[in-house]
């Protein structure tokens, strides 16, 4: 069985100012996404704006991102938005004969009208019966349009089937993150915390790994913390709070913030959004100064762990925007 785990960027997708996919700017990111440590990439998830993409262009951006990963890391995907269940079947089939590592299922289309009770089952059993039976399944507790965690024995069920391997979890709980460990202890089922304010904890809970949205920022300072805090701990935690509070500028225009991240990279050029259509910079004052402090602060943790690392064989290359820890 596949497995998907340590650190999983939600991948964004860069547009061209006429509004399609920006393949040569979807490539670099990819490049980076590898560079920079990711051990898995998540494409057509909200992040990507899948809300926004019609099912062709979810389709092709999952294939692209599958033939341009290579092999090197796997790669997995959604574009799970539709109500009905026929129509879900029809995207998700068509996302899994792209070929990605593993496709993964949005909780909330599962009993998409809240009617409670045993829907969720029902729809899921429903899919899983129709769904390819060779490629692996992951749940995605996707925040739009609304938020819809699974209750402790939908999630058994879940790991019972033996096809799901891995949930992203967005409960934003510690105690939530360490009950499903134990709950799914034994199945090839990986619970990824997504919440940058308990991604340290829960990595020392069980999680296996993170897969927020600032995986788009500093990847490569998450697989650090993942990878070396028994070394170093004092780091560790003392990193762990910049993370968190780094993370907290998600709601100042996110993915378009990310994107002009990247446009600063030079890893493409334009910030347009589907999904966020207004000004960010009118909206949110002093952006690019935080953005600015952001990026001062990725730089100095950098800088602390290759000094912390001097003593150990090569666990860091790289350079300063595009650094890896393997």
């Amino acid at each position: 069985m596949t497995k998907i785990e340590g650190i999983i960027p939600v991948m964004i997708t860069p547009f061209t100012e006429s509004g399609q996919i920006d393949y040569p700017g979807l490539t670099r990111l990819v490049e980076w996404y590898i560079d920079n440590g990711s051990d898995a990439l998540f494409a057509v998830c909200q992040s990507s704006e899948m809300q926004f993409l019609g099912l062709d262009e979810r389709v092709a951006l999952a294939a692209f991102v599958k033939k341009a990963a290579a092999g090197r890391v796997p790669v997995i995907a959604s574009g799970h938005i539709s109500e009905s269940l026929d129509d879900q079947l029809a995207e998700l089939t068509a996302i899994a004969a792209t070929g990605v590592d593993g496709m993964v299922l949005v909780t909330n289309r599962l009993d998409a009208r809240r009617e409670g009770g045993s829907k969720f089952i029902d729809d899921l059993s429903w899919l899983l019966d129709r769904l390819p039976k060779e490629i692996p399944l992951g749940l995605y507790e996707c925040p739009a349009p609304y938020r819809r965690l699974l209750t402790d024995d939908e999630l058994k069920v879940c790991a019972g089937t033996g096809r799901f391997i891995i949930l992203k979890d967005v409960s934003c709980d510690l105690e939530t993150v360490k009950r499903r460990v134990a709950l799914t202890r034994g199945t090839p089922l990986a619970i990824v915390n997504a919440n940058a304010a308990i991604a340290f904890e829960a990595m020392k809970a069980g999680s296996r790994g993170f897969t927020g949205v600032f995986t788009n920022f500093h990847p490569d300072l998450y697989k650090w913390m993942m990878t070396e805090n028994a070394r170093h701990p004092a780091l560790a935690d003392e990193l762990s709070v910049y993370l968190a509070l780094s993370a907290m500028a998600e709601p100042m225009g996110y993915p378009k913030l990310a994107k002009l991240y990247h446009q600063r990279l030079g890893t493409f050029s334009c910030t347009d959004s589907r999904a966020v259509t207004f000004d960010i910079h009118e909206k949110f004052w002093a952006l690019e100064a935080l953005l600015d402090k952001i990026v001062e602060g990725t730089e100095h943790y950098r800088r602390r762990i290759a000094e912390a690392g001097a003593s150990y064989p090569a666990p860091i290359s790289g350079t300063a925007s595009s650094r890896s820890y393997r």
